[in-house]
């Protein structure tokens, strides 16, 4: 007769989040020593997420946090396997706990961040992971974060799906004006997805491949072959320009208003503020972004069970 009861096997549930006939076979096997019983839940937790490391992870979510007084912040992306999971309280808990942890103790790197003590408790974020994966049972990953300092405002869209910091500097500090045009550039970014803050930040590299297509695409066009190498060039030139406006975000048009680029909205937002903000760094992740999913196919599998 096992020496444990319901309620012993209930209050294992409450304490692990296992499911109700883990945590029975579990006492079972430790023969009712609830001490034991977590030890094994564990081991065979952790062996099951060894197993399950392989699984593609691309859903989960990705958030931009900052400190109260906007001066650290970071971004970074939790991934589970799907998207139940990660729109459970427990997962975008242990996210939230993760931002806090990199926002006060600043970890070098993923490997780093888990070998940390886990913002507000005694485990290790790899420990407080492990301990999530016991009540989900999906392969969990932390893929990467950015962190950074100075005047910072973060902006989450679609529920974690893309999270962006930007980061500015202005003698007015944190004020109002400042966090709105901040605010205002996260937006642009999320919908219009920059490749650069501005012009100057574009490799050389990538403005000759620029001009190799652009020149290569006038040699194509008939209108083009009787023009005067100058004008081509001129042409060329312009061709390019257009790419500044399209990938820095400075230079992009404003999206809230068309009339003006976003380096002339800050400037404008600033002037009224009777300061100077310089939009100075930006961080954007997406959500899965390059990580490749697998593609299912129901019919296969449910065949492949028959068999």
């Amino acid at each position: 007769m096992a020496n444990f009861t319901a309620k012993d096997v209930n209050e294992l549930r409450k304490n692990t989040g296992v499911g109700m006939m883990d945590c029975k076979k579990a006492l079972t096997e430790a023969d009712g020593d609830v001490e034991k019983a977590m030890l094994i839940l564990r081991e065979k937790g952790l062996a099951t997420q060894a197993k399950k490391a392989g699984r593609v992870a691309a859903e989960g979510m990705v958030i931009a946090k900052v400190n109260a007084d906007h001066t650290v912040g970071c971004v970074v992306e939790v991934n589970s396997e799907t998207d139940f999971v990660a729109n459970t309280d427990e997962f975008k808990a242990f996210v939230n706990t993760v931002a806090d942890t990199i926002i006060e103790k600043n970890p070098a790197d993923v490997e780093a961040l888990k070998s940390t003590v886990i913002a507000g408790g005694t485990a290790t974020v790899d420990e407080a992971l492990q301990e999530l994966f016991l009540k989900i049972r999906e392969n969990l990953q932390i893929r990467r974060f950015t962190r950074l300092e100075g005047i910072l405002v973060p902006y989450i869209h679609g529920g974690g799906k893309i999270g962006v910091l930007v980061q500015a500097a202005s003698p007015a500090g944190a004020s109002e004006a400042v966090l709105t045009a901040a605010k205002d550039c996260a937006l642009q970014i999320a919908a219009m997805k920059p490749s650069y803050l501005k012009r100057e930040d574009v490799p050389a590299t990538v403005l000759e491949e620029e001009k190799t297509v652009v020149l290569a695409q006038m040699a194509e066009d008939p209108k083009m072959k009787t023009k005067p190498q100058q004008v081509l060039a001129k042409i060329a030139e312009g061709k390019v320009g257009k790419y500044y406006s399209e990938n820095c975000l400075l230079e992009q048009t404003f999206v809230k208003d068309g009339s003006m680029n976003v380096k002339q909205y800050v400037d404008s937002v600033a002037k009224a503020a009777g300061t100077t903000i310089d939009i100075t760094g930006y961080v954007c992740f997406e959500r899965g972004e390059g990580i490749e999913k697998k593609a299912d196919n129901f019919a296969e599998e449910i065949a492949s069970m028959i068999k």
